[in-house]
């Protein structure tokens, strides 16, 4: 079945993820064609990755990858960026992280909500074999799918002081493998890749391999086809 475009019948976007970036890594190539279009797009980030950097302590780690997460959204135009502030690494799908989504869905009001691929293991195009997806990533987009609907539901988390919301159309989950929707991010590759340079330290002790070149290989990667066009592809589920 040929690939869909992803509605674009919305004005306002909330982009969740587990760690600063998460979103770098494909997401942010969409994010740069909505707020050229004239979107309105939030990030939140369930917590600070102060635990992603090999020898660099949590207390260093969280404040830095903070710094680097702002910059980086700033650059797809993105200004308003929240961190939930949970544990690095130990996130859990349940009502305390739903809690938490739930309220800053009803805080950012999208109509839209964006969050990563959370199945159990990932294969990116034309390797072999799969990767395990990390724990956090999949305890927060089940939480996120279910949070869509405790937003709107008034019994739900009644404690909360933001008024219930139940705007959401449409909940998009990154899908490199077969996704059924794309958006076309042929216009906006080089800001992806300035996106996530902006993650120069953790990058740095990622790999030795110079920043640059492997922010342009992980962007081509995520968004190539084999065709070679550009997308970054969704499953899509209604709100």
């Amino acid at each position: 079945m040929p690939t869909k475009p992803l509605p674009d019948d919305w004005q306002r976007a909330l982009v969740v993820a587990a760690h600063p970036d998460d979103i770098e890594y494909g997401t942010a190539a969409a994010v740069a064609v909505w707020t050229a279009a004239g979107k309105e797009v939030h990030y939140l980030l369930a917590t600070r990755g102060e635990a992603g950097m090999a020898g660099v302590p949590p207390e260093e780690a969280g404040p830095l990858r903070e710094d680097e997460e702002r910059r980086s959204a700033a650059v797809v135009g993105v200004t308003e960026v929240e961190f939930l502030d949970h544990r690095d690494g130990t996130l859990v799908e349940g009502p305390e992280l739903r809690r938490d989504l739930a309220a800053a869905i009803r805080r950012h009001r999208p109509h839209l909500v964006v969050t990563g691929y959370f199945g159990a293991t990932w294969t990116p195009p034309g390797v072999s074999p799969a990767y395990v997806n990390s724990a956090d990533h999949r305890a927060l987009g089940q939480s996120v799918i279910d949070a869509v609907a405790d937003a709107g539901n008034e019994w739900i988390f009644p404690d909360l002081p933001e008024p219930r919301w139940s705007g959401v159309q449409y909940i998009a989950v990154q899908d490199m493998s077969d996704p059924p929707h794309e958006v076309d991010v042929s216009s906006t590759v080089d800001k992806a890749v300035a996106s996530l340079v902006e993650h120069r330290r953790y990058l740095e002790i990622l790999s030795d391999v110079p920043v640059e070149e492997q922010a342009q290989q992980v962007i081509d990667m995520s968004t190539m086809t084999e065709d070679g066009r550009r997308r970054v592809g969704f499953r899509l589920f209604w709100g």
